[in-house]
């Protein structure tokens, strides 16, 4: 064994054998511990399972590092705002979510460049020079931006979910406010209404109707919904129903109006998808079905033309 791979696999045996007695010293079954749990227990609660405590050790290791990785990460108080607002974009209100982040992303910082050093360690392929740095470079910034993409991933996915949903909570809305409720039991009683087909948007308005009963002002409850959704179109109903109200203006005929400009946006939108449909179409239909269309269409004519022209000398 040459020597470099021999160093590479006392450090990893040597750092596999720190990590799992950390792991263990934390995570090991205390029995005093799990005895007063037990009867400090409710009598009719359900033991945790498995699963259950394992999740939960987790937590507790990911948050025993989070201090460490966020000081890593540049978790500056205006980036942890930023991205505790990003987190209510994607839907993830979580009181551990930021340190869960950081700590997700600082651990794939680290380790995915040392897997990719130990394939090339015990691969065939060795480079040399820069080109050794390179696969770590890009290991790096791989681990350093996923947690980025994968949060940008889910803010588009739930973003979109409501942008479809709100046009028809806007109409029963409407409804509910002409049948005699007011704006807030309207709001309380379309999210418990749509609780099941469109569970986003009724969760954003359950929070809106905690919001209210635990006194905050309706314009003040409204303005913390539309910075949870994060949506241009929700901030300009958020703007108008604040004025409707402030004024008192109509605010069946403000969802009525708003609601409308809402479906033809999404119909607009639905249409310059289908217009953009050709142009992604032309590259399957180029690389994909136009040869093997040939390869049909000409493939018997080229056998016979094979058979008739070679096959007599």
């Amino acid at each position: 064994m040459t020597p470099s791979p021999f160093a590479f696999a006392v450090l990893i045996f040597a750092l596999v054998v720190s990590v799992s007695y950390i792991l263990l010293m934390r995570w090991l079954p205390n029995l005093g511990k799990e005895r007063l749990a037990q009867l400090t227990q409710a009598p009719g609660q359900a033991p945790a399972s498995p699963w259950q405590s394992l999740q939960q050790r987790l937590l507790a290791g990911l948050l025993w590092l989070s201090p460490w990785t966020a000081a890593m990460s540049g978790g500056e108080r205006a980036t942890a705002s930023a991205l505790r607002v990003r987190f209510w974009h994607a839907g993830w209100r979580s009181q551990v979510a930021l340190q869960i982040y950081f700590t997700c992303k600082t651990l794939l910082t680290l380790v995915l460049p040392l897997l990719a050093w130990g394939l090339m360690e015990m691969g065939p392929w060795h480079p040399q020079g820069l080109r050794r740095f390179a696969p770590l470079l890009l290991a790096a910034a791989i681990g350093y931006y996923l947690p980025n993409w994968i949060l940008n991933m889910q803010i588009q996915r739930r973003q979109r979910a409501l942008l479809h949903a709100f046009p028809d909570a806007l109409d029963l809305l409407r409804v509910c406010v002409q049948a005699g409720l007011g704006l807030d039991a309207a709001m309380e009683r379309v999210g418990r209404e749509i609780r099941h087909a469109r569970p986003e948007l009724s969760e954003e308005f359950a929070l809106t109707g905690m919001a209210l009963r635990a006194g905050s002002s309706r314009a003040e409850a409204l303005r913390h919904l539309s910075v949870r959704m994060g949506l241009k179109d929700i901030d300009a109903l958020v703007s108008m129903l604040i004025q409707a109200d402030r004024f008192g203006t109509s605010v069946s005929e403000s969802l009525q109006v708003h609601s409308d400009a809402l479906r033809t946006q999404r119909r607009l939108r639905a249409e310059e998808a289908a217009a953009k449909l050709p142009v992604k179409l032309l590259i399957p239909l180029i690389f994909c079905v136009f040869p093997s269309l040939l390869t049909v269409l000409l493939g018997p004519v080229v056998v016979t033309f094979t058979k008739q022209f070679f096959t007599h000398h």
